[in-house]
């Protein structure tokens, strides 16, 4: 059993960037600008945001945190994103999701200017994804993707199952396992709520994406001897033992599939960080398309 270490591989990641960006500063171009609009004080969101603009200012991006109150209303967000749109220096846009319930998410996704749509997740940039053509892939897929990558591991001809339907992970990451590359060409079977036999299908797994959202539900039994699990799931769970007073557990029951797996993601230290990296790249990629 092999750990598939993302903050090794996000590193890595992130430091070719610094460097590509310092190219950047001596050749005397622009360098990435990414713009996160956070609305209300949600804690996970703080979290993420916090890191992501971290990561800005490791590799040597500018950012800017849009901070809005949870009451903001749906067209005053909606202006906000207008006027980063046509900020000119601004590069990358993401929107901290979940939003407020009076906010549509679909609306202010839809409201991102495609070419600064770095989450991913416009139907332009969805589009593309599906017809295999160069745009932004929403970036925790995209990470994965740059995990399996990065440790080699030949996915041709594999049986890959995901757990899991949103158009966040879901969706896109059966998109990109069927895809025509390596990784890719995989026989891809998508299970939600609603599929009967869960786990005989999973047993059939050699690739199993657990992103569902339950805490250590994919147990030993559910998991073939060999298959490559990757976990994108992350709950905080009451831990009293901790002193933060909870503990971060990803879909997957670790201590008894990891024993099963060759290859395991840990929650946490396993995909989250690849997310923001695979942002990161986005991010430069969107700079890069304007020059």
């Amino acid at each position: 059993m092999q750990i598939l270490d993302g903050v090794l591989v996000s590193g890595a990641i992130k430091e070719a960037l610094k460097m590509e960006v310092a190219q950047l500063i001596t050749n005397g171009k622009k360098v990435p600008h990414l713009a996160a609009v956070l609305v209300g004080n949600n804690g996970a969101s703080e979290t993420y945001v916090a890191s992501k603009v971290k990561s800005c200012a490791e590799i040597g991006y500018k950012s800017t945190l849009v901070r809005l109150d949870a009451t903001i209303s749906e067209n005053k967000l909606l202006g906000v994103i207008e006027e980063l749109n046509a900020d000119m220096d601004i590069d990358g846009i993401l929107v901290q999701l979940p939003l407020p319930k009076h906010i549509s998410d679909e609306k202010v996704i839809n409201a991102i200017d495609p070419s600064k749509d770095v989450d991913g997740f416009h139907p332009i940039s969805v589009g593309r994804m599906v017809l295999g053509a160069p745009g932004f892939i929403p970036a925790t897929p995209h990470g994965i993707m740059l995990l399996l990558e990065h440790y080699k591991i030949d996915t041709r001809g594999m049986h890959a199952v995901v757990v899991g339907r949103s158009n966040i992970v879901g969706r896109p990451m059966s998109i990109l396992l069927s895809s025509n590359s390596n990784p890719g060409n995989c026989t891809v079977t998508i299970c939600h709520s609603h599929t009967k036999n869960l786990r005989e299908i999973c047993l059939q797994a050699d690739l199993l994406v657990a992103a569902l959202g339950k805490p250590e539900f994919v147990k030993a039994d559910m998991v073939k001897e060999g298959a490559i699990i990757i976990d994108v799931g992350i709950t905080r769970v009451v831990d009293t033992s901790k002193k933060s007073g909870f503990a971060l557990k990803g879909d997957v029951d670790f201590a008894s599939v990891s024993p099963k797996s060759s290859y395991i993601t840990p929650v946490p230290r396993g995909v989250g960080p690849m997310t923001i990296a695979a942002l990161m790249k986005n991010t430069f990629k969107a700079c890069m398309d304007k020059n």
